[in-house]
């Protein structure tokens, strides 16, 4: 191959530069993993100090939403903490009691 055959134009080349009002919105627009965080924290005390199975399956699936969400910037010490509490809402709530459980609506029926 020649060099001379080349499509490439140097010259015309321009760099990208963001714009203020694009990096603004992306800096406070990702509050999820914030937001997942807590609420998988509070369901996971809920799910211990109520005994409440459906509790701490959802304080599990928000920390899990929590995790896949978050940058890798992010504070991992606090994400893994409120991963394990959630675990421990689960677990600890199936060993104080081993029944299946039951949803929340279906007790009403009865």
């Amino acid at each position: 191959m020649n060099s001379s055959s080349d499509p490439r134009r140097p010259e015309r080349e321009i760099r990208y530069k963001p714009s203020v009002s694009s990096s603004q919105a992306q800096a406070g627009d990702n509050s999820t993993p914030d937001y997942m965080n807590i609420l998988g924290m509070i369901f996971s005390m809920c799910g211990l100090m109520m005994r409440l199975k459906w509790c701490a399956w959802v304080a599990l699936y928000c920390s899990c939403i929590s995790f896949a969400n978050s940058k890798v910037t992010d504070d991992t010490k606090q994400i893994l903490s409120s991963f394990m509490l959630s675990i421990s809402a689960v677990v600890m709530s199936y060993l104080q009691n081993p029944q299946p459980m039951t949803p929340p609506w279906a007790s009403a029926i009865q």
